[in-house]
C-alpha cells in the first residue's frame, strides 16, 4: 500500500513538471512570435522613415548646399537650385534646358531678343526690387558684375559671379554653369552637338571662301564710325577661331577687342567680306536712319567687297554676345549668307 502510495506521489509530481514545461514552451513560442512581430513592425517603421520617397528626397536634396569658387571666393549655393537668374547669361541657361526667373535689360542697349524669353525684364541699372521680388535661390553672374555689384546681388541670394579665367570661351561658361546647376550631363550633350554643327559648318565656309579675308565692323550710330573687331574679340572672334575664317591683316594684329576706325579707314582693310551691324536697334529702327545713309555713301560703295556683293548686314542681338546659343545662330546666318 506504501509502495502504491510513492507511485502515486511519483505519477503526480512528473504530471506536474510536464505541464509547467508544456506551458514554459508556449509561452518561449508566444514570446518569439512577439519579439518577431516587434522587430517587423521595427523594421517597417525604419524603412517607411527611410526610404527615398519621390517628395521626401525632393525636399531634402533642395535644402542641401554645396561650396564652389567664384571670382570672388568660395560660396554656398543650392545643390539643385530650383529659381535662377542669370544676369547676362541667360543664352547659357536657355542652352541647358533652364528658364531664367527674369531677364538681363539695359535700357540703352535693350535686352537679348534672340532668346525669346517670356519672363520680366530686370533692370541692371536700377532697382534690384524685381529681382528680389523673383526670390531667386541662386543668382549667376558674368565679368560685368564687379565686387561692389557682387555684395549687391548677394544679399538676395547666393551669387556665383564666373570666374575670369573662363569667360573668354563660352565652352568653358557653359560648362561652368552647368556644374553650378549641377547637371554637367547635359553641357556634355549640348557641346557634343555644337561641335558637330561647327565642324559641319567650317568645313562649308572653307569650302566657299577659301581664303578670302573677311572684317567684322559695327556701326556706331550715335558718332557715325565704325568698330573694327579683332581676333580676341568675346562676341565674334569664333568666326575666326572656331568656324576657319581668315581675318583681314588689321584684326589679325589687334590685341585689344576693337578699335575705333572712320569711315576713310575701311577702304584700308582689304576685307574681300565684311560684316556689318549696328550698335544697338535694328537696321529699320528710326534713330538709325542717318547713321546707315553712311552705307549707300560713294566711299562704302565703292569697296570691292560691295562691289562683289559681299556685305553682310547681320542682326545686332545675337553678334554682340559670345554665348552659346549666339554663336550658333552666327554660324547659321553665315553658312545662308555665303554658302550657295
Amino acid at each position: 500500500m506504501a509502495r502504491w502510495g510513492q507511485k502515486f506521489l511519483w505519477a503526480a509530481v512528473l504530471i506536474m513538471a510536464i505541464t509547467a514545461l508544456a506551458a514554459c514552451g508556449t509561452n518561449n513560442n508566444t514570446a518569439k512570435v512577439n519579439v518577431a512581430k516587434t522587430q517587423n513592425a521595427e523594421e517597417s517603421t525604419s524603412a517607411s522613415t527611410s526610404a527615398p520617397t519621390e517628395g521626401n528626397g525632393n525636399a531634402a536634396e533642395e535644402g542641401a548646399t554645396r561650396t564652389i569658387a567664384g571670382e570672388f571666393g568660395d560660396v554656398e549655393i543650392p545643390i539643385k537650385p530650383q529659381r535662377v537668374a542669370g544676369i547676362y547669361v541667360e543664352d547659357y541657361l536657355k542652352a541647358l534646358g533652364i528658364t531664367p526667373v527674369v531677364q538681363w535689360y539695359h535700357p540703352s542697349w535693350g535686352k537679348q531678343d534672340y532668346l525669346n524669353l517670356d519672363v520680366p525684364e530686370f533692370d541692371i541699372t536700377g532697382s534690384m526690387e524685381v529681382l528680389l521680388e523673383k526670390d531667386p535661390d541662386l543668382i549667376i553672374v558674368d565679368g560685368g558684375a564687379d565686387a561692389a555689384k557682387y555684395e549687391q546681388y548677394s544679399k538676395i541670394a547666393p551669387t556665383y559671379r564666373l570666374p575670369e579665367a573662363v569667360l573668354q570661351d563660352s565652352r568653358q561658361v557653359l560648362t561652368a554653369i552647368a556644374d553650378a546647376l549641377g547637371i554637367p550631363e547635359k553641357a556634355e550633350s549640348v557641346l557634343a552637338e555644337y561641335d558637330q554643327k561647327v565642324a559641319e559648318g567650317k568645313a562649308k565656309l572653307q569650302q566657299a571662301l577659301g581664303q578670302e579675308k573677311v572684317a567684322v565692323i559695327r556701326l556706331n550710330v550715335a558718332d557715325k564710325t565704325f568698330a573694327l573687331f579683332g581676333v580676341k574679340n568675346r562676341f565674334t572672334g569664333v568666326i575666326y577661331s572656331q568656324f576657319g575664317l581668315t581675318p583681314v591683316p588689321m584684326a589679325a594684329e589687334m590685341t585689344e577687342y576693337q578699335s575705333i576706325i572712320s569711315e576713310e579707314l575701311i577702304p584700308q582693310l582689304e576685307a574681300d567680306h565684311i560684316i556689318v551691324f549696328p550698335d544697338n536697334g535694328g537696321w529699320d529702327t528710326e534713330g538709325n536712319q542717318e547713321a546707315t545713309q553712311i552705307l549707300d555713301g560713294p566711299l562704302w560703295k565703292s569697296l570691292p567687297a560691295v562691289k562683289n556683293g559681299n556685305v553682310y548686314r547681320m542682326e545686332r542681338s545675337h553678334w554682340q554676345t559670345g554665348a552659346i546659343t549666339a554663336n550658333s545662330m552666327k554660324l547659321d546666318d553665315l553658312l545662308k549668307a555665303i554658302v550657295k
